[in-house]
């Protein structure tokens, strides 16, 4: 018998939910969990805990499959519970829809043996065994379990030691770069967010030897959203309240600001947006620091968006959307001419007024928190990668919206709300806020573009195509202004931005 990966004693059945929870908390798409185990061990226990977490529903009513062998229930995973136990043999696997269930979603078998060496070799096998008054669980598996398993029970341990025992883990979101986030419930009724965000090493050199992380300046630890989330919180600006950190790790409970975002029932808001842009222009309207302490007694110095930072984002449209998603292998010339129009644009931007800027100052990163007054009433996520930049480009990111179609008008209304608020608190230099803004809603578009074709066709995640029409209609509004004409005439001349 193989030595487990981990083994854990679970005291009572509580003790077994909270791992169901904590397996949940991980799961991801193609998963097999295999349970064994005798009568009484608790297999019924952990795979009906498992399946409700996944689905966030406690009293979801999940029935033993042993007639069906096999049901399914949606969640944010749609997860297929096989109980083999009257399985005639492993070649009805196939007729009973196995490999299927994998390919769609997660799959969790009871009587595991009888699938015969059907199992893949990532699967992930829980063996549970009676032990007194006890259970043990003994966990075997290869792919990426062994690491999942690792973290999801330093997780575990970490909130029990930060105050947070016994609470409910429920997977809320992840994204791209491989934080994770969960929301916690202490039994109190206590609710917060768990952001896990290990620090990972920058990718392979592309740009003079160095990676993309360190050009772009993306975050790669914790610790600058710990000192932006500060900096905007002793600013006056609703960022989540840090409730427990562990740096070195990667670890953050945050207070939790819910669930309700500026775009109302699918559709932008008005008055959320105009409040978002007036939290900008109060932002914009004093000097800000470019060091902010951090709770160990360092300091983060705050990056530039600097030159280098500027061109390998726009670098991403000759790279991804020309060649890959247009079809268009652009000359030597054009890419030259290409990049000393970004560089000019650059200089042009230095000029202009310098701030905090956020850098995803949109839809998906802003809460609506209407029991509080003013600015505060916009809850602000996802500031790690914020630089010190024009302060045109987030009211550029606001206005013009990758996730959602903004029509010319509303975008109007946006930055004539923040412009106002800025002439309300002094003097304010309209006509050269409104030439950054057209250089950086430009710069934004343009690298959004690149972005979300690499995504489409280097990473087989076809979703983010459909976004592609409403960027590049963003671009053209910026690229009417006279600021612009070079950049205007270069993609007339070698890229045209068709419908």
């Amino acid at each position: 018998m193989s030595t487990p990966l981990l083994s854990l004693m679970l005291a009572d059945e509580a003790a077994t939910i909270r791992l169901a929870e904590d397996l949940a908390a991980k799961l991801a798409p193609g998963d097999v969990i295999a349970l064994e185990g005798d009568l009484g061990a608790g297999k019924t226990t952990l795979a009906r805990a498992l399946i409700r977490a996944v689905a966030d529903d406690a009293a979801l009513e999940v029935p033993s499959p042993t007639f069906t062998l096999v049901q399914t229930y949606p969640g944010r995973i749609a997860i297929a519970h096989f109980d083999l136990y009257r399985l005639g043999g492993p070649d009805e696997l196939e007729e009973i829809g196995f490999d299927e269930a994998i390919e769609t979603g997660a799959v969790l078998i009871e009587w595991p043996e009888r699938a015969a060496g059907r199992l893949p070799e990532q699967a992930l096998t829980v063996r549970l065994a009676i032990e007194g008054e006890r259970r043990r669980a003994d966990f075997f598996g290869g792919g990426t379990w062994p690491d999942r398993l690792e973290r999801t029970v330093e997780i575990r341990s970490w909130l029990d030691a930060s105050g947070f025992a016994d609470v409910t883990r429920r997977h809320l979101a992840g994204d791209a770069s491989g934080r994770s986030y969960e929301r916690i419930a202490r039994p109190d009724g206590l609710r917060a967010v768990l952001m896990d965000a290990r620090d990972r090493l920058p990718g392979p050199p592309v740009w003079g030897g160095r990676s993309y992380d360190d050009v772009a300046h993306r975050a790669t630890t914790v610790a600058p959203f710990v000192a932006m989330n500060e900096g905007l919180r002793a600013a006056g600006i609703s960022a989540p309240a840090l409730l427990a950190t562990d740096i070195p790790q990667g670890l953050l409970l945050l207070e939790d600001l819910g669930d309700d975002f500026i775009i109302r029932d699918g559709v932008p808001d008005a008055e959320r947006w105009r409040v978002a842009a007036e939290l900008l222009a109060a932002l914009h309207a004093v000097p800000r620091p470019d060091v902010l302490p951090l709770p160990d007694g360092g300091a983060y110095r705050i990056p530039q968006f600097d030159r280098d930072a500027f061109l390998i984002e726009v670098d991403l449209m000759p790279r991804w959307y020309a060649r890959e998603f247009a079809g268009i292998a652009l000359s030597d010339e054009a890419e030259d001419a290409y990049a000393a129009i970004w560089a000019t644009l650059h200089a042009r931007l230095q000029d202009t007024e310098q701030s905090w800027l956020l850098r995803d100052y949109h839809s998906p990163n802003l809460l609506w928190l209407p029991e509080r007054t003013g600015i505060r009433r916009i809850g602000v996520l996802d500031h790690q990668d914020a630089m010190i930049g024009a302060s045109a480009y987030d009211v550029a990111a606001l206005a013009q919206d990758v996730r959602i179609t903004l029509d010319p008008d509303f975008e109007a209304k946006v930055v004539a709300a923040y412009a106002a608020a800025r002439e309300a608190s002094g003097p304010f230099d309209r006509h050269a806020f409104e030439a950054a803004y057209a250089i950086s809603g430009a710069q934004r578009t343009t690298k959004v573009l690149g972005g979300f074709a690499r995504l489409a066709t280097a990473f087989g995640k076809p979703q983010y195509l459909r976004h592609i029409p409403r960027v590049r209609a963003y671009l053209r509004r910026n690229l009417a202004h006279e600021v612009l004409s070079d950049l205007a005439l270069w993609y007339d001349r070698y890229l045209p931005l068709d419908e």
